[in-house]
């Protein structure tokens, strides 16, 4: 566990049974790690865009005797870094991108311990074919990482789209040998997208999920959760982190598939051969 801010704050609601509403609080604190332990109990729950009542509760639930406890209990455990998020400066776009290093910084604290990634990459390579998942606004996230693994994994089958041939694809992977599916599961989060985990893990997938939180709707379908947190300061989200995630989970993959980098020179071969590039 990473032991900035964010990852302090983490580590203290892991554990918890959390409602939905909670588990929005939750995420919304460990985007905001640096400015929480400063904030009211109003001004966290208009940033959250819940009740007052609701961020209360939200403390006891996690043992204290209300909100005020927990903030001190934040301004022990979890003061701003140097430089943090308090001291950011510039324009509403400089901030997004600072916003997004700030997100970069705390999976490279999570990544600390390669073992969740180790673990993924074990599963993924195994999986013959593998399904890779992503709808809607990770759709993108879906595609790259399947256009990558296709050039080191025998057998990787794109699911970008939603509909009723989702469960078929999902149905004809299984019975080809699939073992393992990984998610992309990105803010707005999908009906379809747990109702697929949900179906997959029934038919005896494994599920290994991207998400933009350990909180994220997925989380109780995912065998293996790692967390990449999403930019919100444009008008759309930015999703750096969980790009460099699914690299990484590339990375972890290729390593444990012993043709992998036979496979690359071969393509560079042929590419070459066909004047595939310009460069």
């Amino acid at each position: 566990m990473s032991d900035s801010p964010a990852g302090r704050l983490q580590a203290l609601f892991e554990g918890h049974r959390l409602t939905p509403t909670q588990r929005r609080i939750a995420h919304c604190m460990v985007r905001r790690a640096a400015d929480v332990p400063f904030l009211s109990s109003v001004e966290l729950a208009e940033l959250a865009g819940v009740s007052q009542p609701s961020v209360t509760r939200f403390a006891v639930a996690l043992g204290f005797d209300g909100y005020p406890a927990l903030r001190k209990h934040l301004r022990e455990v979890a003061p701003p870094e140097p430089g943090g998020a308090g001291g950011e400066q510039g324009n509403e776009y400089q901030q997004a991108v600072l916003a997004e290093i700030e997100n970069l910084r705390h999976l490279a604290g999570l990544l600390a311990d390669p073992g969740p990634v180790e673990r993924a990459g074990r599963l993924l390579a195994s999986s013959r074919p593998l399904l890779v998942l992503g709808l809607r606004a990770a759709s993108s996230q879906a595609r790259g990482f399947a256009y990558f693994a296709a050039k080191v994994h025998p057998d990787v089958r794109l699911l970008d789209e939603g509909g009723s041939m989702l469960t078929d694809r999902v149905d004809a992977a299984v019975r080809a040998g699939a073992t393992a599916l990984l998610c992309f599961a990105l803010p707005r989060h999908p009906r379809e997208v747990v109702e697929a985990l949900e179906y997959a893990r029934a038919a005896g997938l494994t599920v290994v999920a991207v998400a933009d939180s350990a909180f994220a709707p997925v989380a109780a379908h995912s065998d293996l959760l790692i967390p990449a947190a999403v930019g919100t300061g444009l008008a759309f989200d930015t999703a750096c982190a969980p790009m460099m995630l699914g690299r990484v989970l590339l990375e972890a993959m290729a390593d444990e598939l012993p043709d992998a980098q036979a496979r690359l020179e071969e393509f560079d071969t042929k590419a070459a051969a066909r004047g595939l590039f310009v460069e």
